[in-house]
């Protein structure tokens, strides 16, 4: 792209002709940031390029306004209507998605797909777009707090822990700065990469991540210790919940003894390798609890806990509450 006034590009001749357009389809209680990152990123790059290079609209059903999971209202362009074949459908989700995806907009989402057209969800919007069919057979992302009950609803459905992924005419993003993440990739396809870095300057993002980011900190940085062993050992955990592996077997994996592993756990997390265990899987464990219809016992099957009375009594030890009355109140 050569350069026009200072801080801008100019877009292809042709940018007229492949002007693209947008339709933010908000669903209650949607989570304000991916929307606003995303809309935001769009009108950047006319600014940057002079153009309108991007266009876009609001609606969703009802057709008024969309209040979002932190208060503010939204003033929607319009209702679930019909949608041109060369307009992108993003659809923003947020908080209690399984709720905010209606009937209604189940039955418009597949309508529209079969148009053929580019269709996306921020945040938890993928609950949305894969309850409706549309992932089937696809890589699909979804914030990481929610990938557990995903897993457990669309097991055909490949799940990563990316940023966002592109599927052909399917997207889907982490949330929150994932949407910046997205459209910064986006611009860059559709208008060349020096207007998305322009891009990235004007909203201070000085790491551009792509498809291939990971959603959480590292475990090193997570847990504020960098110890190789240690970080292997949690890494090990993690991908064991649903069958524990013993502190003797995980000392053995990473070449020291039980007791050497034990005096690590209480060095650096107070706690010791059992405790620290325990509490991944019961923290898995409530997100099921909220987040799918899963029965209490799949739940503690799912989570290797031999028995319901046994879950039962670790929840309750853990969140001072039982499996049942936690799924009572998020209800």
């Amino acid at each position: 792209m050569s350069q026009t006034q200072k801080g801008q590009t100019s877009a292809p001749a042709s940018a007229s002709d492949r002007r693209r357009s947008y339709v933010f389809v908000l669903l209650d209680n949607f989570t304000l940031m991916c929307f606003s990152s995303a809309i935001d990123a769009l009108r950047l790059a006319n600014r940057m390029s002079g153009q309108t290079l991007y266009e876009w609209r609001v609606i969703g059903e009802g057709g008024a306004v969309k209040r979002c999971s932190s208060g503010v209202a939204i003033q929607l362009d319009g209702d679930l209507g019909e949608i041109g074949r060369d307009e992108t459908i993003i659809l923003v989700g947020g908080v209690d998605v399984a709720r905010a995806t209606t009937p209604r907009v189940k039955t418009w989402l597949r309508r529209e797909a079969r148009k053929g057209g580019v269709i996306g969800g921020l945040c938890t919007a993928a609950w949305a777009l894969a309850s409706s069919g549309l992932l089937d057979g696809r890589k699909a992302t979804i914030h990481w707090e929610n990938q557990d009950g995903f897993a457990e609803d669309f097991p055909d459905i490949t799940l990563t822990k990316a940023i966002f992924t592109v599927d052909s005419k399917r997207i889907t993003t982490a949330g929150g700065t994932a949407s910046i993440d997205l459209m910064l990739h986006l611009i860059a396809r559709d208008f060349g990469e020096d207007l998305a870095a322009l891009v990235a300057d004007q909203l201070i993002y000085s790491s551009i991540r792509t498809d291939q980011d990971t959603q959480r900190l590292s475990i090193p940085t997570r847990i504020g210790v960098r110890h190789p062993r240690l970080a292997q050992v949690i890494r090990e955990m993690e991908q064991a919940i649903e069958d524990p592996v013993s502190p003797a077997t995980l000392a053995e994996q990473v070449g020291m003894s039980t007791r050497q592993l034990e005096r690590l756990f209480r060095r650096y997390l107070d706690r010791s390798p059992k405790r620290y265990y325990m509490e991944l899987r019961l923290a898995r464990a409530r997100n099921l609890l909220m987040q799918t219809d899963m029965s209490i016992i799949n739940v503690a099957l799912a989570c290797g806990f031999s028995s319901p009375s046994h879950f039962s009594k670790c929840y309750r030890a853990h969140y001072g509450t039982t499996p049942y009355r936690e799924r009572g109140t998020h209800a």
